[in-house]
This record gives C-alpha cells, structure tokens and sequence, in this order.
C-alpha cells in the first residue's frame, strides 16, 4: 500500500466515521488545540471534555491563563491528575504573554520551546489549528503504526520512536492534515484499541501486517515491566470548627503546588501529633484514625494512613487561610504564615475552596465529611 493510498484509506474512513463534535474541534485555535492536546495526555477523552470547557470558559486565551493565580489553575485541574501539565501550562501561558504578545506562536521551533511542549504536541498543534504538515506520535499514533508495520519492541525506547517517526511521515498525506491528524488519533482511540481492536471495520486491515500474523494482541509490546516499590505516609489532619489545616507543597514535586496536609512517618508521628494537641489533651475522641488506603502513582505505591485530630483550641502561631470569609472564624482569629514561609490555611469542608488539591486529599475530605 502506498503512502498515498494509506492516507487516502485513513481519511475516507474518518469522513464518516471520524469525530467532528468535540469541543475543542468547534471555534479551532493554537490555544484552544494546545489546551486540549494537554489534557489529553494519558486521559480519556470523556474525562477530558467537562475539564476543557470549564477551562476555557474561565481562561479564554493565553493572557486570562498567564494573569490567574497557580491556585485558580490547579484548582480547576483537580481530579486530572498528572499536575505538572497544569503547571506547565501557566509557565508556558506567562512565556506566550511575555515573549509572543499574548498570541500562541506559530512555528514548531517556537512552540516546541515552551514549557511542557513536545515534539508531537507541537506537530498537533500546528496540524490541528493551522493545516500544517506536521504529523503526530502520541500513543494512539504508536498504537496504529506498530500494528500496520509490525514493529516489534516497546515504542517508548528511543531507537524505535525514531523509526517510528520515519514511518509516519513517509504515509503522510500531501495535504488535508489537520484531518489526517485527527483522523489517526480516531483510528487507535475507536478501532485500533488497546483490546479488542475492531479489525473487521479498519480502513487498512487489508495491508495491517499484524492482522496478517495474528498478533493484534501482541502489538505494540509493552513497556518491560519493573517491580513497583511501596512507601508509606501518614497524614496528620488539624480539625477545628468545620475546617482542617491544610498546607502548600513545594512547586516541583509530586503534587507540586498543591494543598494538602501534614505528612510524617512513624518514627516521628506521635511527635508531630502532640505538637498539635498537646501531650495530656489526647483522648480516644481527640486522635481518630481514619481508614487506609492506597494510591498508586507510575512509579510506586503510597500507602497513607489519614489521622484526624479534633482540636479544642487554635494552635499558636496559627497559619494564614486563604480566604477567611469561608472559613467562618473570627478576623482576631486570623494570624500570619509560620516562619518557615510554607503557605497554610484552614479549609472550610462545607464551602471549600478554590485550590488546587491530590485525589488523595479530596478522597480524605469526603470521608471527614461523611463523618461529621
């Protein structure tokens, strides 16, 4: 099969068949493409779709994106996981609006430079916004290409991306790329799935070599798997009046930016648990170990271990709250952050707040909540 002949067979299906109706398809743009090739990123479609709109709504354009606090950016990002893309994003919008006058660039060399930009996102970009001809290697993309040539090895290995880049461009179409774009990403997305791929109805079953050698379920090979390792954390959570204390992590980091609580191993737990509530306040009632439970990251397992503490009284010094009108306490009540600089608040569980929090921390505030 020719290259012509792939990318015509790959196009005449997607006139039919393709998606047309999503919402970052409607009212195109490098900002709103960019946004969603974003988003997209080891995230389902369905997922994404609720996510980009309330995105775009309150952040129109790179300027509205660059001008909102990292807070608003990760609060909005709450439940998409992977929170780097999210910070990456405010970085790369503060670059457009400093560097590009507010307006997406619209070349690879300047787009591939800003933060959290690849090559292949960059190539979607500008094929998706701009009919430019770029072609894309997302997992979609690998899962197609390793399919129809056969390519036998883990697609993430840098030697065999390379070859794989090689063969995209040599089926890519002489024109209509922003739909050949779309088009091969709906071929791995509907037909060429991960399991139970729908052979019978792909537009190039007929030259796909791993359909020829029986070995759908085989391609592409997957990443040599590793033993992922288990680490352990408790988490200390400050209650007071409808509140827990919570605090900013660090900006790099897992959960960079992100609030949560307090977080110690056992060997100085009861440490920082009689810190906060003295060493005679403690009662059955006062300390309430919450259930455990495990959340899984690429690279390892935390096993976190919630503990609840019912304070009678504010701790001094009190950390600052972001928004004390939520919050319900006194202004007297109110005090500076601690010395440490690390940024802290009370957070309200029944009117919450408009920050960025973990999965693990949401899950943690619903099961206090449900306590109450």
């Amino acid at each position: 099969m020719t290259a012509f002949s792939f990318s015509h067979a790959v196009l005449t299906w997607f006139d039919e068949h393709g998606r047309k109706q999503l919402p970052w398809q409607q009212n195109k743009s490098r900002y709103s493409v960019w946004i969603s090739e974003i988003m997209l990123q080891q995230t389902q479609v369905k997922t994404v779709i609720p996510y980009f709109e309330r995105f775009m709504q309150k952040f129109p354009d790179a300027v509205a994106l660059a001008d909102a606090p990292i807070d608003e950016v990760l609060h909005l990002w709450t439940g998409l996981g992977y929170y780097a893309r999210a910070r990456n994003l405010h970085k790369a919008a503060v670059r457009v609006k400093d560097e590009h006058q507010g307006i997406m660039p619209d070349t690879f060399e300047q787009i591939v430079a800003l933060p959290g930009i690849g090559r292949s996102t960059a190539a979607a970009i500008l094929s998706l916004a701009d009919n430019k001809p770029y072609v894309i290697l997302d997992g979609n993309v690998k899962r197609v290409l390793g399919r129809y040539f056969a390519v036998d090895g883990w697609p993430g290995n840098k030697k065999i991306e390379d070859s794989m880049w090689n063969m995209a461009q040599s089926i890519a179409p002489p024109a209509r790329h922003g739909d050949y774009t779309q088009a091969m990403m709906d071929l791995g997305a509907t037909l060429c799935t991960r399991s139970k791929p729908r052979c019978e109805d792909c537009p190039v079953q007929s030259r796909c070599l791993a359909f020829a050698q029986g070995r759908q379920s085989e391609l592409p090979h997957k990443k040599p798997k590793k033993s992922i390792p288990s680490k352990h954390t408790y988490m200390i959570i400050p209650f007071y009046k409808g509140s827990v204390l919570m605090h900013q992590r660090p900006a790099s980091g897992i959960w960079g930016g992100l609030w949560g609580f307090i977080e110690c191993d056992e060997s100085n737990k009861q440490r920082r648990i009689e810190q906060l509530i003295g060493k005679d306040a403690q009662s059955n009632d006062s300390v309430v170990a919450l259930e455990a439970f495990r959340h899984t990251f690429s690279h390892f397992h935390l096993d976190i271990s919630p503990i609840l503490l019912h304070l009678p009284e504010l701790p001094e010094p009190l950390p600052m709250y972001a928004d004390n009108k939520k919050k319900g306490l006194k202004k007297s009540e109110v005090a500076e952050p601690e010395a440490s600089g690390q940024a802290s608040m009370w957070y309200n569980i029944g009117a919450g707040s408009e920050v960025g929090l973990a999965a693990p921390t949401v899950k943690i505030l619903k099961a206090i909540e449900t306590n109450l």
